[in-house]
């Protein structure tokens, strides 16, 4: 028990770090751990408030940076998106489902490392389906964030506005989605309280860390290391899948 906690704060940390590097992370890291000990659809729900707290905090930080625009196109329809994800999650979500996401997320990573993805711009009705395809499919995982950073890279944004609008659409997705997860398992989050403090303390201390790496990383690389992460996570996801 002691053992799990140690390494489920560690990673907290971690994941809160490089939420704030690449505007997602939180969902993909801790989700598969806490899957390991109390099965996944309990822990998609008990990682949301770990989450939540990490973006709200995140936003707060970085809300002068975000790109409106995007946020009202593109971040709308996501979280839209993820709510019907959120509400059909226990339903289809399955192994297949999570390789795909998986193949998606690393395809994504290696376009984005040989500059594929520099040459795709969303703009009027397909930003509109890009947030609401991307949030969809990652409402049922339960690891919307880094599918939402993939499409993102479709618009032209330097690292604070990428990563502060990224983590304004976050925001939304959770205020959607998490009232269904209050709902449907409640008594469930209540009973893993001690492990959803823990995540959430641990994401908190690893969010004001990465905060301040970003800062320091130059424009050129921004991108570069995203997809890198992006690529790290697909890899992640289907290692576990």
């Amino acid at each position: 028990m002691i053992i799990f906690d140690i390494i489920l704060l560690v990673v907290a940390v971690l994941a809160g770090g490089v939420a704030s590097i690449s505007g997602f992370g939180i969902g993909s890291l801790l989700t598969p751990l806490l899957a390991l000990k109390i099965g996944t659809s309990i822990a998609v729900a008990g990682v949301s408030i770990a989450h939540f707290l990490g973006t709200a905090f995140r936003f707060w930080k970085w809300k002068q940076y975000i790109n409106k625009q995007v946020l009202l196109s593109f971040g709308v329809t996501s979280a839209i998106g993820g709510l019907a994800g959120a509400l059909l999650h226990d339903i289809l979500q399955n192994t297949i489902l999570t390789i795909i996401f998986g193949c998606l997320l690393a395809f994504a990573g290696i376009s984005g490392l040989v500059g594929i993805s520099d040459k795709l711009r969303f703009s009027g009705p397909v930003a509109w389906i890009a947030g609401a395809l991307s949030g969809m499919f990652g409402g049922l995982v339960g690891n919307q964030g880094g599918i939402r950073s993939a499409a993102m890279f479709g618009f032209d944004l330097k690292g604070k506005e990428f990563v502060a609008t990224a983590t304004g659409i976050a925001v939304a997705v959770d205020c959607a989605r998490m009232p269904v997860y209050f709902l449907t398992q409640g008594k469930d989050m209540l009973s893993i309280w001690p492990l959803i403090v823990l995540a959430s303390v641990g994401v908190l201390i690893g969010t004001e860390i990465g905060i301040w790496t970003l800062g320091k990383i130059p424009e050129a690389l921004f991108k570069k290391i995203v997809a890198g992460i992006i690529l790290l996570i697909g890899v992640f996801v289907l290692v576990h899948g």
